[in-house]
């Protein structure tokens, strides 16, 4: 299983960004998936999941300005971030979650808001 997420990259405070996740190697959809991150200095948190019948949850810091979609034609997983703030710099990480925990993490993409 390979998961291979882009997007990152620098934006002003306020701004916006699209993180991409691409599975291979997976029956995508078959298990939940979702996207940490993780800031320097703290632990992997949980920024927002998907179920595999498509309910979304949310970490109270992102409500109402993250958004996790699904694109099943082209096993690509999205979290599109608007209003971003200075806290939500870090690593963000695309994972799967199969019984209840993380079965395969990304490589990470660096986010960075000043």
């Amino acid at each position: 299983v390979q998961l291979v997420e882009s997007g990152g990259g620098s934006v002003q405070a306020g701004g916006f960004l699209r993180l991409s996740c691409v599975a291979s190697g997976y029956i995508f959809g078959s298990c939940g998936m979702g996207w940490y991150r993780q800031a320097p200095g703290k632990e992997r948190e949980l920024v927002s999941s998907i179920t595999t019948d498509g309910t979304a949850t949310y970490a109270d810091s992102v409500k109402a300005r993250f958004d996790i979609l699904q694109d099943n034609t082209k096993n690509t997983l999205i979290l599109r971030m608007l209003h971003l703030k200075t806290e939500d710099s870090g690593v963000y990480y695309c994972v799967i979650l199969c019984n209840g925990g993380v079965t395969y993490w990304g490589q990470g993409t660096q986010v960075t808001v000043s």
